[in-house]
């Protein structure tokens, strides 16, 4: 790299420093390598116009994806707007025949390209890709293209097609985010874990009850919390119905933009008892008074001051996988969000009643998890016995 190259990417790094709340700081130096100014730019642009900060971290990192698989795949930088035979090589490039490729190498990605991406850390995928991310790709190309007040060719009738014979050619089974659900079962063996007195067992019992009661939240929403989107209720019954049942402390937790949600939604949802008390009481212990409420914890007990990446969280939930003796890998942070909707379907809570806190929009996905459970719990699949 030479000294004018080196001085740009330091120029844009400190450019992404702006958008430090928003972008992970760990991918910093990686993002400013392989964006252009132009592309920092329109990110900054996009970040001052409200855009969700979800959809900027995923906007930003499929933006550097495709500049890195074009300089890779053409040998220069990515063009705007793309022509259509680059979106078709893109498709060839991810979306491929297993079948095909034993038989022709040349068949799919190029090794070149896929040696790059690999060495820069942005390919893992053994096989073609899950056709979510390649779709997901593109609509961040098109979103940027459009941002950039220009017009591309992603609604032409040649890619369509590519994209369908594409996906029928890949065939690959959907994994689930998480392998297995963090059902309430799971969730006490990991709380088991957090029965100290160490600021890191406060935080991480406050964390895991939260993310969990409060519908099973991302990991992304969960690292975003931060302690002014908590705001006390009065309390509140142990059961409704029952005016005598004991009385338990309620808050209800702001979400704010969500990746289901748009600008104009006040989301938020409600978190009575346990969840309560252990957040309260690592705030308490933690003494944090404003900004990010889950924050990283060093070997030394010290508190920083910026919050948990989502890495971090699902790091955590791993973690404690890991000392509550179940398999890791089985389990991601996303287990936390389908095991709240199994959990509340094994318990018989209405599906509209557990959507209003998980805010799932898609009924069908949400429903996915009740008729499972309907299932195993039905007389239909216990004819023969």
């Amino acid at each position: 790299m030479n000294g004018a190259s080196s001085i740009s990417v330091e120029s844009r790094a400190e450019e992404l420093d702006a958008l430090g709340a928003i972008l992970p700081f760990a991918r910093r130096d990686q993002l400013a390598a392989l964006l252009t100014d132009d592309d920092v730019a329109t990110l900054k642009y996009l970040a001052k116009e409200g855009i969700g900060a979800n959809t900027l971290r995923a906007l930003a990192s499929d933006l550097g994806y495709l500049e890195a698989w074009c300089e890779l795949a053409t040998g220069a930088p990515l063009p705007w707007p793309a022509p259509e035979s680059l979106l078709l090589k893109f498709v060839a490039h991810h979306l491929w025949d297993p079948v095909e490729r034993a038989e022709d190498p040349s068949h799919g990605m190029p090794a070149k390209v896929e040696i790059g991406l690999r060495a820069k850390g942005l390919l893992r995928a053994d096989g073609p890709h899950a056709p979510d991310t390649v779709r997901r790709r593109l609509t961040s190309w098109s979103i940027l293209t459009r941002w950039r007040g220009l017009s591309g060719s992603f609604s032409a009738p040649s890619l369509k097609s590519a994209l369908r014979l594409a996906v029928r050619a890949s065939a690959r089974p959907r994994r689930r985010k998480s392998k297995k659900a963090v059902t309430g079962d799971v969730l006490a063996k990991l709380l088991a874990t957090c029965d100290g007195e160490r600021l890191v067992d406060l935080r991480d019992r406050a964390l895991l009850l939260t993310a969990f009661a409060s519908g099973g939240r991302r990991r992304s929403e969960v690292a975003d919390l931060r302690v002014e989107d908590l705001v006390d209720e009065d309390q509140v019954h142990a059961d409704p119905r029952n005016a005598a049942s004991p009385l338990l402390p309620c808050l209800t937790v702001n979400l704010g933009r969500t990746k289901t949600t748009t600008a104009e939604d006040q989301v938020h949802v409600v978190l009575i008892g346990r969840p309560v008390v252990a957040l309260k009481r690592w705030i308490e212990e933690a003494r944090i008074e404003s900004g990010p409420l889950f924050r990283r914890i060093d070997q030394w007990g010290n508190i920083d001051r910026r919050a948990l990446t989502p890495q971090s969280v699902n790091l955590i939930l791993k973690s404690r996988c890991r000392q509550a003796g179940l398999d890791p890998e089985a389990f991601s942070a996303h287990g936390l969000r389908s095991g709240y909707l199994t959990e509340a379907a094994n318990r018989g809570v209405p599906l509209p009643e557990a959507m209003q806190q998980s805010l799932h929009k898609s009924v069908a996905q949400a429903a996915s998890y009740y008729n499972n459970a309907e299932r195993k719990n039905g007389r239909a699949a216990r004819l023969v016995m």
